[in-house]
């Protein structure tokens, strides 16, 4: 009598193992980063919403005053996130950097910081914007502020397109099994599917200026989430709507999600194809603009950190 052999367990590929690693440490990091700012707020409200001139009186002003306890370790807090935020630009000219992790990875990191530290600058500063530490805190925020379009923009690239391991051809084959797929599934109705795969035409996209083709990529992505929710909803029945909130939540059926995953595959696939032009000029564009921002608001920053050591108001000896 022989035994039934159990099943292999099926192996993860390293590369979905890391994904998935780096994508738990990326909602750590938020949600940290929300725990910390929200705290500040919860702590400091009744301090932050005083008048300049009535803070002095207020129990909590030697704790968050720039110079106090709480408001000094935030702004060695904000330093030191600034320290790991250049450490990405550093990374493409240090050998043994570039070994460590990928670049997407670090971009990933490189955002998550460059939109924490604004706030906790500005509770260092108790919201008082003035001389060079203000001006560096303007500067901060465009930084931010850019560095948020830029990550977008970033996403909006294939990356087999931009390290040319996928022809355009390979792509054209790609988005046509997918559409075959789709349309074998037959759980999607044509005019919805047809609706969601409805893009300008490259001539179209060609005549645009730069501004223009990057507000219609946000607009198609933000109606990208509205034609999926209602290419679920046409598939199913008035009470799985309702459980669905019309579409906009996955339901149950692994067959129909399955399908619309592939739909909005294509659909993502197709955009960035076509804007993939304008993608690489604002991408350039935005490199133009936003290391110079960069690069002013750490020689301000050091300026004011400087000044501050000197005048005593960081013990440094």
């Amino acid at each position: 009598m022989s035994a039934t052999a159990a099943p292999a367990p099926v192996a993860i590929p390293r590369v979905e193992l890391t994904e998935r690693g780096h994508r738990t440490r990326m909602a750590i990091g938020y949600t940290l980063a929300i725990v910390v700012v929200a705290g500040i707020v919860v702590y400091g409200f009744s301090y932050y919403t005083l008048p300049m001139g009535e803070r002095p009186f207020s129990d909590k002003y030697q704790l968050l005053k720039p110079t106090g306890r709480i408001g000094l370790n935030l702004g060695v807090l904000g330093f030191a996130m600034f320290l790991c935020i250049f450490l990405y630009p550093l990374r493409k000219h240090w050998t043994w950097l570039q070994r460590q992790g990928n670049s997407r990875h670090w971009l990933d990191i490189h955002v998550l910081l460059g939109l924490t530290a604004p706030f906790v600058v500005a509770f260092h500063s108790s919201f008082k914007f003035q001389g060079i530490a203000g001006v560096a805190f303007w500067i901060m925020a465009a930084v931010a502020a850019s560095g948020v379009i830029g990550r977008y923009v970033y996403g909006q690239i294939p990356r087999s397109l931009n390290t040319a391991a996928l022809s355009m051809r390979d792509v054209q084959d790609k988005q046509e099994a997918l559409t075959s797929q789709l349309r074998e599934q037959r759980l999607l109705p044509s005019l919805d599917l047809d609706q969601l795969l409805r893009l300008p035409t490259q001539a179209e996209v060609s005549g645009m200026g730069i501004v223009s083709a990057l507000v219609l990529m946000v607009t198609l992505d933000f109606l990208l989430f509205f034609r999926v929710a209602n290419l679920r909803r046409h598939a199913l029945g008035w009470g799985e709507r309702l459980a669905t909130l019309g579409g906009l939540l996955p339901t149950r059926h692994r067959d129909l999600e399955r399908a619309i995953a592939s739909a909005r595959e294509q659909a993502a696939l197709s955009k960035r194809v076509l804007f993939l032009s304008r993608a690489q000029q604002v991408f350039h564009l935005w490199h133009v603009i936003h290391r110079p921002f960069s690069y002013s608001f750490a020689l301000l920053a050091m300026v004011h950190i400087v000044f501050a050591m000197l005048a005593g108001y960081v013990p440094w000896r």
